[in-house]
């Protein structure tokens, strides 16, 4: 086993670091892009390495992959933050990689984070990688659709690197027990509360397994005893980036499919989160208008009071508010037909610019209007037998359109026979009949 871990620098070497892998071989969880099969092996095969952005979650390799991956193909590694630096250092790499390149070396420029250069940064390295004066490496943990240039994903292939299963996990601990000699002090219930708690993140499980080889003389700690040890890690969750639209999306998703156990999951794991409640309070009520509409007519006033309750009890109280609505919300009837009539109707007057209203339900305040016709014909509804005078109210040139369809669910099935009865009555009407 010793040929597996790289020499140890010194006794204050983090353990994450002693046990980074030595060889693409000994990657954890990554098979899908480093088997032959899978496309970064091909590439070492043919030994045609391109430039690449590896998106995955924090602690799944990128750095250490991108390491490796230069080692193999024989290339000088240059790593660069983007949080760290700017186009004055990027000019320096860039000089010593043509430097390099008039002496028929090669270079693989890495950038971790490199979501964090702005658009004129991303810009400024696309001739050296154009050219071939660098292989770029982007490792981001944001999705590159949002954060990255058309052009430089025009130049790179894109591979998403997995956060770590439970067995690759398994792996790093079998292999940080061989480097130090010495067992984790954990039960078999505590050692895989251990993986959950490290939520895919190969770094962090080994920070959290060098805190426990650190308690000396200890018995084996059971699921309490590790709890009270260690930190327990925070949800991944970023209000400002991709998780934040990604989980929004699941509980809206799951209300709508009516699965209230998975949405009250999507809630908690936002609030976990650190999500403004009040943000998920709009969505709920947008959700009620949107998707339950008048299938059921206190969806929208259940999600306005949980909004209301939570601004006078404030968290953690007032997040029970919410959740109730998220109960009521996903096990209502559904209908968009509100939405679709809403969207509907907006084509139509938009299609149709400024027609005028039918004169008849215009009113007249002045003697020349009168004259002209406006208000003329008029029947006051209230006056009429069914109180429904079955008039037209659409544009004279435009025919009458049904924007509202409500389906046969919820309190709208009764909804939909108010409007089949006021449809014969209207055809009664202007057919001269009563």
């Amino acid at each position: 086993m010793t040929d597996l871990f790289p020499p140890v620098v010194a006794d204050t070497q983090p353990l994450a670091d002693r046990l980074r892998p030595a060889k693409l071989a000994d990657v954890v969880g990554q098979d899908h892009l480093l088997g032959p099969s899978g496309p970064i092996g091909r590439m070492l095969a043919a030994k045609r390495l391109g430039s690449m952005i590896l998106w995955g979650p924090p602690g799944c390799g990128k750095t250490t992959l991108a390491r490796l991956l230069a080692a193999e193909a024989g290339l000088t590694f240059e790593p660069l933050s983007a949080v760290m630096s700017g186009i004055a250092e990027l000019r320096k790499l860039f000089e010593a990689a043509a430097k390099r390149r008039a002496q028929g070396k090669g270079t693989l420029l890495f950038i971790d984070e490199i979501h964090r250069f702005n658009r004129s940064q991303q810009d400024g390295f696309l001739p050296v990688v154009e050219d071939g004066t660098v292989i770029l490496v982007g490792a981001t943990t944001e999705n590159p659709s949002f954060s990255l240039n058309a052009a430089v994903l025009s130049r790179a292939q894109v591979f998403v690197l997995k956060r770590l299963e439970e067995k690759g996990m398994a792996l790093l601990l079998d292999r940080a027990e061989a480097l130090t000699g010495q067992p984790l002090p954990l039960t078999v219930e505590a050692r895989e509360l251990l993986l959950t708690l490290a939520d895919g993140d190969g770094r962090y499980l080994l920070n959290l397994a060098e805190a426990l080889f650190a308690l000396k003389d200890l018995p084996p700690l059971d699921s309490a005893g590790l709890l009270a040890s260690v930190q327990k890690r925070a949800p991944l969750y970023d209000k400002d980036r991709e998780e934040h639209y990604n989980l929004i999306s699941a509980l809206h998703k799951s209300l709508r499919g009516s699965d209230v156990d998975a949405a009250l999951y999507w809630f908690q794991r936002m609030l976990l989160g650190g999500e403004d409640p009040h943000f998920i309070a709009r969505r709920l009520t947008r959700f009620a208008a949107e998707d339950i509409g008048l299938a059921d007519p206190l969806a929208l006033p259940q999600a306005i009071a949980a909004w209301d309750a939570y601004d006078k009890l404030g968290s953690p109280e007032g997040e029970l508010a919410l959740a109730q609505a998220v109960v009521y919300l996903a096990t209502a009837p559904k209908s968009n037909a509100t939405y679709r009539a809403f969207k509907n109707a907006a084509k139509a007057a938009r299609d149709t610019g400024s027609m005028m209203p039918p004169k008849h339900i215009l009113n007249a305040p002045t003697r020349l209007m009168k004259d002209i016709g406006y208000g003329a014909g008029y029947a006051y509804d209230h006056d009429t037998a069914d109180g429904f005078s079955g008039q037209n109210y659409f544009p004279e040139n435009l025919p009458r359109t049904r924007f509202y369809d409500p389906p046969e669910r919820g309190f709208e099935r009764e909804i939909r026979k108010r409007l089949e009865y006021w449809d014969k009555l209207r055809a009664k009407r202007q057919e001269g009949g009563e």
